[in-house]
C-alpha cells in the first residue's frame, strides 16, 4: 500500500458505489479507526461487528450490550473502543481480547460519546435533556460540564482536533467554547439565521487535518468556521462562517455531516432518502451528490481517514461508496502499449543475447548515475498521512489489524487442541465475549483449561441532578425498530409452563447471542438448538428426546 499515491490529482471524492457489508445484523452506526484498517459497527442486536476494511472481511465480533448500539468511538491508539446502548449504558472494550473493562450507567439516553483525542483516560459523554459529561475512566469519576441556559439541555459537545477545548451548542443556537482541563469558558457565540432568529445545533464536528469544523443546524444550514478565529474574537464573538452548505432546491435536512480524511471535502447524509451531498469545502460548490435505494433511511456516515471512500447505514446494511478504479498497465512499464488485436513481433538481433556486442557504454551522469548508489531498504520512514502535524513518528504501538482464527468445517481429527467434548464445558464471561467468524468455539478452547475465569467488568452508576429518568432514545422512535430489536436480542422467550418461572431463564445466553451456553437446566430454547445438533449438555451424543425432558431434570 504505497499512500504516496494517494495524492491525486483529479478528485479526491467518491463517484459510485462500491459494495456493502452485511453485519447479519441491523447496523445502526459506523465509525473508522484512525488509520481507516478497521472498520466498527454497532448493531439493532447489541453487537459490535468489527471489519477488515482491506479484505472487507469481519474481523471480530463483540456481544456487547442487550440493546442497540447507538454510539461508538476508537481510541487513538485502536487498542480500545467505547460503546453507548439505548438503555443508557456506556462500555469500554479491549479490541484485541474483546473484554469489558468497565461500564458506566447514565439515567438518560446516550446521544454521542468521544475518547479526548490525545488522552485515552477521558471520554466525553452527551446524555439526553443533560449538559454534557466528561468521564475520567482511571477513578471512575465525571465532571457535568457548564452550560448557558439550565433550562435548556438539549447540548451538543464535541472535542476539538487535539482535545484542548470542548465545543457546546444548545437549542437556542449558543456555542461555548471550554478549556478541558479546567471546563473554563474561552470564547463563545451564537448561530443566528439571516434574520437574527436562533437556531438549534445539531451537531458539531472537526476535521482530522487544519482547525476547521462544521456545525449542523435545525434551519438545514451546515455552518463551517475556523477554530483560530473562533478563539480570537472570545467570549460573545461574532464570527463570520467560512461557508454556508445547503440545498436550496430540496431545503433538505441533514442527518449527519462529517469532513474528508484530508478536510478539503465535507460530505451530509439527507435525513429524507438515503443520498449523499458532497461539497469542496475551500469553494463551497456542490461536487457529487450519490444517490442510494429509494425509500430507505440514511441513519450514519463516515469518511476513510485516508482514502476517498465513504460508509453509510440504511436500512441495516453499510453502503461503500468509492473511486471508480481504471486498470492502466501502463503505469508499471513506460514503454508497455495494450493492443487491440494480436500483432507479429520482429525480434531484434540483440535481443535476446547475453551481453550485446554492439552496445557503446555511454556516461553516466544525473540520473543514470543515481542509479548505482545504495539504497536503504532496512529503515522506515513514517507514513506522513498517519502523522499528525505537531508529530515526527508513527504510534509503533497502534493496533491495525485484528488476528483472525482460520475457519475448520468438520475437522476429522484434532491433533493440537483439546479434545471435542472441552468444546461442551467452554462457558463465557460474564461481560461480554467475542467469536472470530465461525471459529468461536476454537478460540474459547485454551482459555478453558487452567485458565483463570475473567473478572466481571466494574459498573459505575452517574448521578445527573434534574435529569428525567423515563426518556426514550431517538433511535427507538424509528418505525419498526423496536419490534426488530425485540426478535433479534437474543433472548429465548419462555413457551410455556414452567420456562417462564425457571430460574435459569436468564443466564441462557450470556456470551454470543448465536451460541447457547452451557450451565445447570435450560429453557426450551436450549433444548431445542442442542437437540437438533445431536448434543447433551455434557458435549457427547445424546438422544433425540431430549427436548422432550423436564426442566427439572437436567440438574
Amino acid at each position: 500500500m504505497n499512500l504516496e499515491l494517494l495524492e491525486s490529482f483529479g478528485q479526491n471524492y467518491p463517484e459510485e458505489a462500491d459494495g456493502t457489508l452485511d453485519c447479519i445484523s441491523m447496523a445502526l452506526t459506523c465509525t473508522f479507526n484512525r488509520w481507516g484498517t478497521l472498520l466498527a459497527v454497532g448493531c439493532n442486536d447489541g453487537r459490535i461487528v468489527i471489519w477488515d476494511f482491506l479484505t472487507r472481511g469481519i474481523a471480530k465480533i463483540i456481544s456487547a450490550h442487550i440493546h442497540p448500539v447507538c454510539s461508538l468511538c476508537w481510541s487513538r491508539d485502536g487498542h480500545k473502543l467505547v460503546s453507548a446502548s439505548t438503555d443508557n449504558i456506556v462500555s469500554q472494550w479491549d479490541v484485541l481480547t474483546g473484554d469489558c473493562d468497565q461500564r458506566f450507567r447514565f439515567p438518560s439516553p446516550i446521544l454521542k460519546l468521544q475518547y479526548h483525542p490525545r488522552n485515552l483516560d477521558k471520554v466525553l459523554v452527551c446524555p439526553m435533556k443533560s449538559a454534557p459529561v466528561l468521564l475520567t475512566l482511571s477513578d471512575s469519576k465525571h465532571v457535568v460540564l457548564p452550560v448557558d441556559d439550565d433550562s435548556d439541555l438539549n447540548v451538543v459537545a464535541a472535542f476539538d482536533r487535539r482535545g484542548e477545548y470542548i465545543y457546546t451548542g444548545n437549542a437556542k443556537g449558543k456555542i461555548l467554547v471550554l478549556k478541558t482541563d479546567t471546563q473554563d469558558l474561552v470564547a463563545s457565540f451564537r448561530v443566528t439565521t439571516g434574520t437574527s432568529n436562533t437556531t438549534a445545533i445539531k451537531s458539531i464536528e472537526f476535521a482530522r487535518k487544519g482547525s476547521c469544523f462544521l456545525i449542523n443546524t435545525a434551519d438545514r444550514i451546515i455552518r463551517v468556521y475556523d477554530g483560530r478565529e473562533i478563539l480570537t474574537c472570545g467570549r460573545d464573538g461574532e464570527p463570520e462562517p467560512m461557508q454556508k452548505l445547503q440545498d436550496l432546491v430540496n431545503r433538505t435536512p441533514w442527518k449527519k455531516c462529517c469532513f474528508s480524511g484530508d478536510g478539503e471535502y465535507i460530505v451530509a447524509g439527507s435525513a429524507r432518502q438515503h443520498a449523499l451531498y458532497i461539497w469542496e469545502k475551500s469553494i463551497g460548490n456542490l461536487v457529487k451528490i450519490l444517490h442510494g435505494t429509494r425509500g430507505e433511511l440514511l441513519l450514519d456516515v463516515a469518511w476513510h481517514p485516508v482514502r476517498p471512500i465513504i460508509a453509510s447505514i440504511s436500512s441495516g446494511v453499510v453502503s461503500i461508496w468509492a473511486q471508480n478504479q481504471v486498470e492502466n498497465w501502463s503505469a508499471f512499464a513506460p514503454d508497455f502499449k495494450e493492443l487491440d488485436e494480436n500483432v507479429e513481433y520482429e525480434e531484434r538481433e540483440s535481443e535476446f543475447d547475453i551481453e550485446d556486442e554492439d552496445k557503446s557504454e555511454p556516461e553516466q551522469t544525473g540520473a543514470d548515475a543515481a542509479e548505482d548508489e545504495e539504497v536503504d531498504v532496512t529503515s522506515v520512514d513514517p507514513i506522513m498521512a498517519f502523522c499528525s502535524s505537531d508529530e515526527e513518528l508513527e504510534d509503533y504501538k497502534a493496533l491495525l489489524y485484528l488476528p483472525i482464527a482460520p475457519e475448520v468445517e468438520d475437522p476429522e481429527e484434532n491433533p493440537l487442541g483439546p479434545p471435542p467434548d472441552a468444546a461442551g464445558q467452554t462457558t463465557p464471561a460474564e461481560d461480554g465475549s467475542t467469536h472470530s467468524g465461525g471459529g468461536e468455539k476454537k478460540q474459547r478452547q485454551p482459555s478453558a483449561e487452567g485458565a483463570p475465569p475473567k473478572k466481571k467488568a466494574r459498573t459505575t452508576t452517574i448521578e445527573l441532578q434534574g435529569v428525567p429518568s423515563d426518556e426514550v432514545h431517538p433511535l427507538l422512535g424509528v418505525k419498526g425498530d423496536s419490534k426488530s430489536k425485540k426478535k433479534t436480542a437474543g433472548r429465548p422467550k419462555g413457551s410455556k409452563g414452567k420456562e417462564k418461572d425457571s430460574p435459569f431463564k436468564a443466564k441462557l445466553y450470556k456470551g454470543d447471542r448465536g451460541f447457547p451456553m452451557e450451565g445447570e437446566g435450560g429453557g426450551g430454547a436450549k433444548g431445542k438448538v442442542q437437540a437438533e445438533a445431536g448434543l447433551s449438555a455434557a458435549g457427547s451424543l445424546g438422544p433425540p428426546s431430549y427436548k422432550q425432558l423436564d426442566v427439572q431434570g437436567l440438574d
